[in-house]
């Protein structure tokens, strides 16, 4: 049953909404939580809810169009349609398994005990989540990823202590984004991070499909004292929607099903790259 629309003069804001309201970069986070938990937001929303002018509400809402986040529409605005196709997680999750297999051995070998470790929400990320279970090191984790979560709070045991970062659950990711997130990684710093991408463009670019994804790889790798990228050749050949931040803002970069020559190609960045092979093929 639709519900009917009201349309009232804006309200006094209180605290908190003037706080958001004096900030812009806050309030366009906001919208951007508020635009993704209910498929569009008009002006007058905007202007209720945070205390701002119609004009300001039409500012941000069309700087959230520029930067991806929103479709402007006759008084108000509604989620993007996504460039990029991106899958569930739990399809991803059995794709090239073995690749992401090794990878996340190769990557829990790079860890010493002890260590603060940022985990992004991919599903290579997930198998690094069960290797530092199997092999039983002793690691602080912060995730985002509802999957991971689940998976050290049940199977970890006292070795783990578990970080969640929190915000707008993705049903699709199951992971937490928006500025809940984003705000809890910018609170913490890692010795590490391991994620990984929908593409790395021209050689150069970290890719994603979604904009709320992106800001919190973003702000893992800018949180992290080294960035650790796990790829399998695919990722060469495709390209999502939204940069996320140059290869050479990542320290090392761990490949499978690459050959000599695309290895030189990344490395090019700056980027220490490392292909990762089977024991059979090595």
């Amino acid at each position: 049953m639709t519900q009917p629309t009201i349309e009232q003069g804006p309200a006094q804001p209180g605290p908190e909404a003037a706080e958001l309201g004096a900030i812009p970069e806050d309030r366009r986070r906001s919208i951007a939580d508020l635009l993704l938990a209910t498929g569009a937001v008009t002006v007058s929303q905007v202007e209720t809810r945070f205390g701002v002018s119609a004009m300001t509400a039409r500012r941000d809402l069309g700087e959230l169009e520029r930067r991806g986040l929103a479709r402007r529409t006759h008084g108000g605005a509604v989620l993007p349609n996504t460039a990029g196709h991106e899958d569930s997680f739990d399809r991803r999750l059995n794709v090239a398994a073995e690749p992401k297999r090794l990878l996340a051995r190769a990557a829990v070998e790079l860890l010493n005990p002890h260590e603060t470790v940022f985990l992004d929400s991919s599903t290579t990320s997930y198998f690094v989540a069960r290797e530092i279970v199997a092999v039983g090191i002793a690691a602080t984790v912060l995730t985002n990823s509802l999957p991971i979560m689940t998976l050290l709070a049940s199977d970890a045991g006292p070795n783990v202590e578990l970080i969640g970062v929190g915000g707008t659950l993705r049903t699709l990711t199951r992971s937490f984004v928006g500025a809940g997130a984003t705000r809890t990684v910018n609170e913490h710093y890692a010795d590490r991070l391991f994620l990984s991408v929908k593409g790395v463009v021209d050689g150069d670019t970290l890719t994603d499909a979604d904009s709320l994804e992106a800001d919190v790889k973003r702000s893992m790798i800018a949180h992290a004292r080294e960035a650790v990228l796990l790829i399998d050749g695919s990722k060469l050949t495709e390209r999502g929607l939204i940069a996320i931040a140059p290869l050479s803002s990542v320290a090392i970069a761990l490949a499978t099903d690459i050959d000599s020559q695309q290895a030189v190609t990344l490395g090019r960045a700056g980027t220490n790259v490392r292909i990762v092979r089977s024991a059979e093929s090595a």
